[in-house]
């Protein structure tokens, strides 16, 4: 991790787990695991230094996927790796612990479920998980932010784009999945998608 996120300290990672509980459900919890989710939580605020996720009180790390129900053993149906909780299960995030380490160790994808679900946690600051980070995006950038959002969704849609097809699911995950690209690819998004770049170094 110091090699390809040479901007993240200890004193951040420190700071993220010294306000955020990290639980096991159906699994240890080691040190690497709690540096990994203080790596996902960190990264995508690395620039805003002592920022707190005040939306998050708990990480619930899960063996494996789960299904929703949150079971994470002997169901088929279980294909959710990651997921901002809601109702009894406000202000925890939940993740699969395989998910995490995955995410990490597979630098070829664009894919890391972590981010993926912290960039959310971003979105959802301001009240509303819908692709619009408002703390992170100036008034005069919101309708062009939209508008690039939809380009770029229309350009998935005819499968003429190598941003995650997940991003064409909503405005909201296809904020999270060009964080994604964006974190570990940025050369490569600069090169193919100038304009979602600067627009996402502006944000982050």
């Amino acid at each position: 991790i110091g090699c390809d996120y040479p901007f993240l300290t200890a004193t951040d990672l420190q700071y993220f787990l010294s306000h955020t509980k990290i639980t096991g459900v159906d699994t240890t919890v080691d040190e690497l695991d709690k540096l990994l989710v203080a790596s996902g939580a960190v990264i995508p605020v690395f620039y805003f230094k002592n920022w707190r996720y005040h939306n998050l009180q708990e990480v619930l790390l899960y063996s494996d996927a789960i299904n929703v129900n949150f079971e994470s053993t002997g169901n088929a149906d279980r294909n959710i790796m990651g997921m901002v909780g809601t109702g009894a299960l406000q202000g925890s995030l939940l993740l699969s612990k395989q998910a995490l380490l995955q995410g990490f160790a597979n630098q070829t994808d664009k894919h890391n479920t972590a981010i993926h679900e912290f960039v959310h946690l971003l979105d959802k600051a301001d009240g509303d998980t819908d692709g619009i980070p408002e703390l992170l995006l100036d008034k005069p950038y919101v309708l062009p932010w939209i508008n690039l959002m939809h380009e770029q969704m229309q350009q998935i849609a005819k499968n003429k784009s190598d941003i995650n097809p997940y991003g064409y699911t909503s405005k909201a995950e296809f904020f999270a999945v060009a964080a994604e690209y964006f974190f570990f690819w940025f050369e490569l998004l600069q090169d193919k998608h100038p304009e979602l770049y600067k627009m996402l170094m502006e944000m982050f």
